[in-house]
């Protein structure tokens, strides 16, 4: 009985791992009926465009589900077959600190070229030598040397991108280099796309995942400064960026102007009403919190999380999934050493986990908060709205999710649920 209680907690506990929904296997496990109205935007944005080279800006906050519906995406038959969908997260290539404009297109291009392998597409000899020659160029690998050693197994494309993500003095070369000369870079991405397109008779279709994770500080400097460049390569990008930077009062009208006003925004879920939020005796929306009880349900088996914990968890997390699961996987977490410090004892996640689990994150968001931060918070907590949303202070509480944003027919927020205790022991609401 206890084996099979620690079984079953450790086996909830894998299934609330925070990384995205990216494979099939996954989506058929885990997958529940969720942004196909966002989805349908996406794909409107794409298919209609009057141009093959439309630039497309994704945000939403973080953990509300975007890298799991853009993989989704990228395989929606409603996009048809006539597309070349490379997607990739910026993460997984280059160190999060160092990225720029200059290396998102170079990772563009490179992860063109790696998808192209996966798809074994058939590309001319002298053409692909070329542009591997190219790549070799740029992180000084010995290109002739590597396909003496090509029947070894060593392939050239890892090796790029093991530099890329590794070794910050070839992205410091590639950033010195290209920073002068930016149509090289541009051009080179614009050979790659069209030899492509012309091998699989395909529209090229390129999604950038996990820029909406970057630090703010990090965001800025790309999307104000660089933007017209990362609009040059002529063909369809779809970049995520951070939701406070929509905010930001020098990065929207660039964005507007450069990608034709073509954004996309991922909603958080909105389980009350703006009138209702505050009210303890407001009843969540029903579809909501059957939506994600649902999410809860396929992770935790029912003999382990009961409903009415559940739907204490989701309003806990504020509508965002990231957060949800975030608690659930505390909650299992703690459950997991209680098993063990007690192998008699039957255990479950009921209201007294919750509450040391939910004591814990609160814990965590209070150590990110300053002054100047409990100034901003009892404002939006009693007027749905700050003093200046092109703060900086403001715009950071929203990156850290701190403070969530919802959509009516106007955009409102309001603290994140767990943060309202925090102003609460204060005696700031």
């Amino acid at each position: 009985m206890t084996d099979s209680l620690l079984t079953l907690f450790q086996t909830a506990y894998r299934n609330l791992d925070l990384l995205p929904l990216l494979d099939q296997k996954d989506l058929a496990r885990f997958r529940v009926e969720y942004g196909g109205e966002v989805i349908e935007e996406l794909v409107q944005l794409v298919e209609d465009s009057g141009a093959a080279d439309s630039k497309i800006i994704f945000s939403g906050h973080r953990g509300c589900g975007k890298s799991t519906l853009l993989a989704e995406f990228s395989r929606s038959p409603l996009l048809g077959d006539g597309y070349f969908v490379v997607l990739f997260s910026i993460a997984q290539v280059i160190e999060m600190s160092d990225v720029d404009h200059i290396n998102i297109l170079f990772a563009i291009a490179l992860n063109l070229m790696v998808e192209a392998e996966k798809n074994q597409v058939e590309i001319l000899k002298s053409t692909q030598d070329a542009i591997y020659q190219w790549f070799a160029e740029q992180t000084t690998t010995d290109f002739k040397e590597l396909k003496g050693e090509a029947k070894a197994g060593i392939n050239l494309l890892d090796i790029v991108s093991l530099q890329l993500q590794t070794n910050a003095g070839v992205r410091k070369e590639i950033k010195q280099k290209f920073e002068r000369n930016t149509s090289e870079l541009v051009s080179q991405l614009n050979i790659i796309a069209a030899t492509l397109q012309a091998a699989t008779k395909k529209t090229i279709l390129v999604i950038i995942d996990d820029l909406d994770k970057l630090e703010l500080s990090v965001v800025r400097p790309i999307f104000r400064d660089s933007i017209k460049t990362l609009c040059l390569p002529g063909f369809h990008i779809i970049y995520t960026i951070p939701m406070a930077t929509l905010r930001d009062k020098e990065i929207l009208p660039v964005l507007e102007t450069e990608t034709n006003n073509q954004m996309v925004r991922m909603p958080v879920l909105k389980l009350f009403k703006q009138e209702e939020s505050h009210n303890p005796s407001a009843v969540p929306k029903a579809e909501v919190m059957d939506t994600l009880c649902e999410i809860l349900h396929k992770r935790i088996p029912d003999r382990l999380l009961d409903r009415q914990t559940a739907e204490k968890m989701i309003v806990y997390s504020g509508g965002v999934l990231r957060e949800l699961i975030r608690i659930a996987n505390e909650c299992c977490r703690i459950c997991l050493r209680l098993i063990r410090r007690d192998l008699t004892q039957p255990i479950k996640i009921d209201e007294a986990i919750l509450e040391e689990a939910v004591n814990k994150l609160r814990n965590d968001f209070a150590l990110r908060l300053g002054k100047v931060d409990y100034e901003i918070l009892p404002k939006i907590y009693t007027e749905f709205m700050p003093d200046d949303p092109t703060q900086k202070e403001f715009l950071d509480l929203l990156h850290g999710l701190h403070v969530l944003e919802y959509r009516n027919r106007r955009d409102w927020y309001d603290v994140h649920p767990i943060v309202v205790e925090l102003l609460r022991d204060r005696n700031l609401i």
